[in-house]
């Protein structure tokens, strides 16, 4: 099983994570209500098994908790893939969502980078800060060493807009990490 465990616990957070990517449970507490969905159905869309326990300063905002729990997350993304070999390293996938589409490519290459496009309308979903889904991806990106791009052309409703998001990059990354012969990279490695 390609799986990893790790904590987090700073001033702000204390965050504990398990994932598999061959599957498992998903149980998921942030104190964040619509965060928990949406990890829920990364998680659920990807087939992975995740247990995320995350307490944070919520009476500030929900910042560092989205921002935080995108790190670790990345952390033992990275952990579970090990050296890379053996995947097929690239993912990319659509979800429309009602009057919303989300188009998310994903490249397992060592070099994290993030191009995030999508206007959210509505500020806040529930006690989520919309800008935080930029934040999350950034910092989960950068943690994993994974290239991310994505992009909502459209969309009037964040619910619809956000959760296409997760739940396109729960499918493009379950393509990316797909078991695949030899390492593919022309240099070798990745």
């Amino acid at each position: 099983m390609r799986q990893a465990a790790e904590s987090r616990k700073t001033k702000e957070t204390s965050i504990t994570v398990k994932l598999c990517l061959d599957g498992g449970e998903v149980n998921v507490s942030t104190g964040i209500g619509f965060f928990d969905h949406m990890l829920t159905a990364f998680a659920v869309h990807g087939g992975f098994g995740l247990n995320l326990q995350a307490q944070g300063d919520l009476e500030v905002d929900c910042h560092h908790t989205v921002e935080d729990t995108g790190i670790i997350l990345g952390k033992v993304l990275a952990q579970a893939l090990g050296d890379k070999s053996g995947i097929a390293r690239y993912g990319s996938f659509s979800i429309p969502m009602d009057e919303s589409i989300a188009i998310t490519n994903i490249d397992v290459s060592g070099r994290p980078f993030l191009v995030f496009h999508a206007d959210f309308q509505q500020e806040r979903i529930g006690s989520y800060d919309t800008c935080m889904t930029e934040e999350f991806l950034r910092a989960f990106a950068m943690n994993a060493g994974i290239t991310l791009h994505c992009w909502v052309p459209y969309g009037t409703n964040a619910h619809h807009q956000t959760e296409a998001i997760f739940k396109s990059l729960g499918h493009a990354l379950h393509q990316a990490v797909l078991p695949a012969d030899g390492t593919l990279s022309t240099k070798g490695v990745l």
